[in-house]
């Protein structure tokens, strides 16, 4: 690691309150063995290597904290079902859905899967991402959901990028289970994540709390098994519905709730009290025609932080653009200008656990910074199919 200084950017700290961009060179970046080490004016170069930025804007690396970015086949015809009028659940039901993606997924070991994945990981890391998450849920076997996760990990080995893994296994039921989820949720999700994480390859535990998945009280081993073995937990909750599953997650202190759309203001509360970070997924709510938005202005009201998601995923949000992402929660949700930053910035990391690790320009968190040719945030905001990235600089150093 060199010992860089950062000089003539417009900075943005992303560090409480999104503040406006400071004049080019106003504020200098020290950063050392892949750390920030100073933020201020006039800082000493003491034998640091000079990186001038050319007047060009940086933020901090964006996070794309939910996605399902590792898994096999397409799930194109599903698209066209839905142009022609099927609902989500109607396909679920029909056997498509997360159970299609469960075949092909099998189908794969590793290594392939790693091969089928990369493409869309370069897609995100191109547009500035530094941190991604990703779920199983596809394999809905222990050996499958296990290889979906070493994946995973084998991504972080071959791009210049942080990944986290969160165990998803209560993602649907598949059919040699039907009727019997207490059972699967017994001896694959918590069987599962049992051997997982004595492989090291947990971060985090997610579920799918909906009609069509698993309800609150099936879901509840698996939280309490989660929390024994010390693994942070996060949901998918009211997404299609009302199930209780933002207020459930709060009561286990998860570190994010995602989907959202039928969440009440009680379930802001709730979440503002645990520290619940709310993932909104336009992807999602675009890809399958939704009409009733997240309840913006009750999370905003109650203090809870949200961020935002490409939720990339090969059925109900086939989107690998975090810009696009951006775009979206402004225009579908209507989150301004400094909420979106926010959103893939500094709440992004909380949502992952990551809150003093990433996504703040700040004294003793990792040099996870990103440049850009633009004049002002709302251009990275405002415009479509448009990536305006000069630089993507991980752990200090340009990728």
């Amino acid at each position: 690691m060199t010992r860089t200084l950062w000089t003539n950017a417009r900075i943005i700290p992303v560090d409480g309150a999104v503040a406006p961009a400071s004049e080019p060179g106003a504020l200098e970046l020290l950063t050392d063995a892949g750390r920030i080490i100073a933020i201020g004016a006039d800082l000493p170069r003491d034998g640091a290597r000079v990186a001038d930025c050319g007047g060009r804007l940086m933020t901090p690396a964006l996070i794309d904290c939910h996605t399902h970015l590792v898994f096999g086949g397409d799930r194109a015809r599903e698209f066209e079902l839905r142009l022609e009028g099927a609902s989500y659940e109607e396909i679920a039901k029909a056997g498509g859905g997360i159970k299609a993606s469960m075949q092909a997924t099998r189908a794969l070991g590793p290594e392939a899967l790693v091969a089928a994945s990369l493409p869309r990981l370069d897609h995100l890391l191109a547009e500035g991402v530094s941190t991604v998450e990703i779920k199983s849920g596809y394999g809905l076997s222990v050996e499958a959901e296990m290889n979906m996760l070493r994946a995973a990990r084998r991504l972080a080995d071959l791009r210049r990028v942080r990944v986290c893994t969160t165990w998803l296994a209560a993602h649907a039921l598949p059919p040699d289970y039907a009727g019997r989820a207490e059972d699967y949720i017994r001896e694959v999700a918590i069987a599962g994540l049992e051997a997982a994480h004595a492989e090291g390859l947990v971060d985090a535990v997610d579920g799918f709390c909906e009609g069509i998945a698993f309800s609150t009280a099936e879901l509840e081993p698996l939280y309490r098994r989660a929390r024994e073995l010390g693994i942070p937990v996060k949901i998918h909750s009211e997404q299609l519905s009302h199930a209780g599953g933002t207020a459930f997650a709060a009561r286990h202190g998860a570190l994010s709730a995602d989907h959202l759309e039928h969440a009440t203001e009680a379930d802001a509360r709730a979440m503002a009290a645990s520290g619940t970070v709310a993932v909104l997924l336009p992807g999602a709510f675009f890809t399958l025609r939704e009409t009733v938005v997240p309840p913006v202005a009750a999370f905003r009201a109650a203090g809870v932080p949200m961020a935002l998601a490409t939720d990339c995923n090969p059925g109900t949000s086939p989107l690998s653009s975090i810009l696009l992402a951006m775009n979206m929660g402004a225009t579908l949700f209507r989150l301004t200008v400094p909420e979106c930053l926010a959103a893939v910035t500094t709440h992004a990391a909380r949502a992952l656990g990551l809150g003093r690790e990433t996504g703040r320009i700040a004294p003793g968190l990792s040099a996870d910074l990103a440049l850009w040719d633009v004049e002002s945030p709302a251009q990275l905001v405002a415009r479509m199919g448009f990536n305006p990235l000069h630089a993507r600089i991980f752990k200090g150093e340009i990728v």
